[in-house]
C-alpha cells in the first residue's frame, strides 16, 4: 500500500513540473495553449491603433484575445510573434 502511495505521488509530481515546464506566457499572462489568442488580440489592437484598456474589447470568453490587447497597449513595440521565452508563436 505504502509503495502504491509512493509511485502515485511521483507520477503526479512527474505530471505537475511537466506542466509547469510547458508553461507559456505572452506579455506577462498565463497562456492556456500556444498563445495564439494572445498574439490575435495583440495584431487586432495594433491594426486599429487601440491606445488604452477601454478600446480591448471583451466578448464571449476570449480571455486570452482581451490580454494580448492589453499587451499592446502596455507595450506597442513588443511584437506578436514569440511568446515572454521567445518562442514562435504560429
Amino acid at each position: 500500500m505504502i509503495r502504491q502511495i509512493a509511485l502515485a505521488l511521483v507520477a503526479f509530481a512527474t505530471l505537475i513540473s511537466s506542466r509547469d515546464a510547458r508553461a507559456r506566457e505572452f506579455g506577462g499572462y498565463d497562456c492556456t495553449d500556444d498563445c495564439s489568442g494572445h498574439a490575435a488580440g495583440y495584431r487586432w489592437a495594433e491594426a486599429h491603433n487601440v491606445t488604452s484598456d477601454s478600446g480591448c474589447p471583451l466578448r464571449g470568453g476570449a480571455i486570452s484575445f482581451y490580454e494580448g490587447c492589453l499587451v499592446y497597449v502596455e507595450d506597442p513595440f513588443r511584437g506578436a510573434d514569440e511568446d515572454d521565452d521567445g518562442n514562435d508563436i504560429d
